[in-house]
Order: C-alpha cells, then sequence, then structure tokens
C-alpha cells in the first residue's frame, strides 16, 4: 500500500474515556481529529469533558487561552462513520469485543482510502483477528494508549503478522510526534504490561488468600518497601474489580490456561457482588462519598505467623514480576529497553523490572523462585530460562575471575 507521507487527519471510533483521551492528545499535537461515536449523548459528554479539562490547564497556567481554543477548533464530533472518509489514520477504542471490533473496521473499510492505516486500542485482543477481517491487513495495527491517555508516557505499538513494515515505521514515527514512548510488542496476549503486571494483583491476591497478611498490610509493603504509588488492592479498586478480573481471565484462557495467569476466586466473587472499587463504593475497600478509603471491606483469617512479613510480600510479589518480565524478554516479545520503558511509563513502576533484577541480583531471583516452586510445586513458580542461564553465566564468569586472580 502506498502511505501518506504524514499522518495529519485522525480518526477516532468510541468518545468514551479513552477515546477522548486519545483525541485530546492527537488534536494538542496539531492534527485534524475526528471523533466518531452512535451515541449523541456521548458525544456531547465528551466535548464538555474536554472543555473542562482544558480549563482547568489554562487555570493552572499548563496552556493558553490560545492553546485551549486551537485544540478544541481541531477536533470535530460526529455519529457517522462515514465522516472518517478522508482520514490517514483511523484509532478505534470501544468495547473489548472480537466481534464487534471486526464489524467496525470490516465496515469502515468501504468508507476510508486504500492508504489509511486502522488501529486498535485493544489491551489484549489478537490484532491479527482484527486485521482478519479486512480486504487489507496489511494496513491493521495495534496501538495501545494508557488511561489517562493525555498523562500517561507509554504507548504499545503492536505490528499484527500481517502489518505492513511500512505502516509499522509511520504509526511509530506520528505516536512519537505526540511526544509518547513507543514500545514496541509482539502480537501475544496483554503485550508487555498487561502481561507483565499480572503477578502485581495474582501474586498479592494468593498472599492474601493464604492468609499471610491482610489487605492494607500487603499494600502498604508494596509502597513503603518497593516504592509503588498505589498497592495492588487499592489500584485494583481504581482500575475496577470487573475490568481487571476480565483482563487476568482473558490472558489466562489465551495462554491455554497458563497458571502463572490463573484468576482468582476473590476477585471474581468481588466482581459477581458488584464489588468493583471507586465506582460503586466498595471493593477491597470501602469508599465514603469522596472517594476516600474509608475501612478495608474484606478481612483475612490470618494463618501464618512469618518474620519481616513485609519483607516477604514485597520480595514475593517482585520476583514474580521480575520473572515475567524476564519471560516476556526469553519469548522476544519485546527489547529489554521497550519492556522497561513500558512498566515505568505504562503503569508508573518505580524502576524497570529487569533493572530490578540486576540490582538484587540474578541469583537473588533465581533462588527465590525455586524456594517458591519447591515449597508449592506449582508450574506457578517455574523460573524463567533466561533468569537461570543468566545465572550459570555468571556463576562461570565469577568462576573464572577466581582462577584468573589465584
Amino acid at each position: 500500500m502506498t502511505l501518506q507521507s504524514t499522518i495529519h487527519a485522525i480518526g477516532i471510533i468510541g468518545s468514551g474515556t479513552m477515546g477522548s483521551g486519545i483525541a485530546q492528545v492527537a488534536a494538542t499535537a496539531g492534527s485534524a481529529v475526528i471523533v466518531f461515536d452512535t451515541n449523541k449523548e456521548a458525544l456531547e459528554k465528551s466535548e464538555k469533558a474536554l472543555e473542562k479539562i482544558l480549563t482547568r490547564l489554562v487555570e493552572k497556567e499548563r496552556i493558553t487561552t490560545t492553546a485551549k481554543q486551537d485544540i478544541q477548533s481541531n477536533i470535530r464530533y460526529v455519529n457517522n462513520l462515514k465522516e472518517l472518509k478522508d482520514t490517514d489514520l483511523v484509532i478505534e477504542a470501544i468495547v473489548e469485543d472480537l466481534s464487534i471490533k471486526q464489524k467496525v473496521f470490516s465496515e469502515l473499510e468501504n468508507y476510508v482510502s486504500a492508504n489509511t492505516i486502522l488501529a486498535s486500542n485493544t489491551s489484549s485482543l489478537s490484532i491479527a483477528s482484527i486485521a482478519s477481517s479486512l480486504d487489507k491487513p496489511e494496513r491493521c495495527i495495534g496501538i495501545h494508549f494508557f488511561n489517562p491517555a493525555p498523562l500517561m508516557k507509554l504507548v504499545e505499538v503492536i505490528p499484527a503478522v500481517q502489518t505492513s513494515k511500512e505502516v509499522l515505521q509511520q504509526v511509530v514515527s506520528t505516536i512519537k510526534n505526540w511526544k509518547k514512548v513507543v514500545a514496541i510488542a509482539k502480537d501475544t496476549p496483554g503485550f508487555i504490561v498487561n502481561r507483565v503486571a499480572r503477578p502485581f494483583y495474582g501474586e498479592s491476591l494468593r498472599i492474601f488468600e493464604e492468609g499471610i497478611a491482610d489487605i492494607p498490610t500487603i499494600d502498604t509493603a508494596l509502597k513503603s518497601i518497593g516504592g509503588f504509588r498505589m498497592g495492588p488492592f487499592e489500584l485494583m479498586d481504581f482500575i475496577g474489580n470487573d475490568v481487571n478480573y476480565t483482563v487476568t481471565e482473558t490472558v489466562f484462557k489465551a495462554f491455554y490456561y497458563d497458571p502463572r495467569y490463573k484468576p482468582s476466586f476473590t476477585q471474581k466473587r468481588l466482581s459477581e457482588a458488584n464489588y468493583l472499587g471507586r465506582k460503586t463504593g466498595k471493593g477491597y475497600y470501602n469508599y465514603n462519598e469522596n472517594g476516600k478509603i474509608s475501612s478495608p471491606n474484606i478481612t483475612a483469617n490470618i494463618a501464618t505467623t512469618k518474620k519481616d512479613v513485609d519483607q516477604y510480600i514485597f520480595d514475593r510479589v517482585l520476583v514474580m514480576l521480575i520473572n515475567e518480565a524476564a519471560d516476556a524478554l526469553f519469548w522476544n516479545i519485546a527489547s529489554a529497553e521497550d519492556i522497561d520503558n513500558a512498566m515505568t511509563k505504562g503503569v508508573n513502576y518505580p524502576k524497570g523490572l529487569l533493572a530490578w533484577a540486576d540490582e538484587r541480583g540474578i541469583s537473588w531471583c533465581v533462588t527465590t523462585l525455586d524456594e517458591l516452586y519447591d515449597e508449592y510445586r506449582e508450574d506457578r513458580y517455574r523460573c524463567s530460562p533466561l533468569l537461570r542461564r543468566m545465572a550459570r553465566q555468571q556463576e562461570t564468569f565469577f568462576a573464572s575471575e577466581a582462577v584468573t586472580n589465584k
């Protein structure tokens, strides 16, 4: 396909929080943006929300009044898909349902030019499957923003097996021009962030379910020792237990039921009870009318008395995160730089996990994982071949150094 020399006209499908945020990013960068939604009320809500956001930025002197007017004039709101016919790039940000996305993309292809790039903001669905609905699948790619899109620096770019190199290059160039950090990921379940981050939630839930510590203790340990901005239970309540559980379940199924991604019954039951977190006022914590935590909602029967429990919690969750990052590198999901950038820029981790592995020591990672495996005898705790290989290499290096220095 012959691509445009530059991408200027942007179409956004979906005027929810994510679609509106992406529109703001593109419009701020000077692109002409058309936001499509079938729901006129949703479009009006999006436009009003942008007015409120930009007014606040002006008040804080982050942007000028002129800049605010320019951004707003760059965005047009429509409820007819045909209005996207002259766009260079369309980004879909609708419900996480493969059949619905395929239907929208298939219809959209009838209206746009042969050179228009079609992208999905999906967080976990197969880009190859979405692309298969198109007559020109080589034009399809994943462009995954993180919420809130205007504030989060990272964007995962995911080429499908069908995606042309030219489309990948042009998308990467465009997203960088939007002042975002790009991490290129292989089209595998969860891409980088939603795959690597699973133990932050899953292992914390496991620790709670085992009765090792209660929810506030686990959250506090990861914040005070690890430097995470939010504890895992606070974050799950912030994301929404329905959303977080669904992502975990999707990744678990997509990886052929690998026990490393096994969902938690605790979270499933909270989701079924509509204890979704902040948005319902009740989740792992109870929330007051101002959205602040008032008290824990569920308690644990503490069954173990481990010494230095806070350190144990942090070490166990950290080593599982490191193992996941190492395995992503082992399977060539992304480069080491992109994996660490993804976790620091996409979910605000205090350090890149691979850098953290070097800091704690590869041998510590392997030993800690092997101790967990010996205790539980579950494949969940299998050590990544990459970590084991690196540990052997280090042992060989230090052994040769010792011989040389004799």
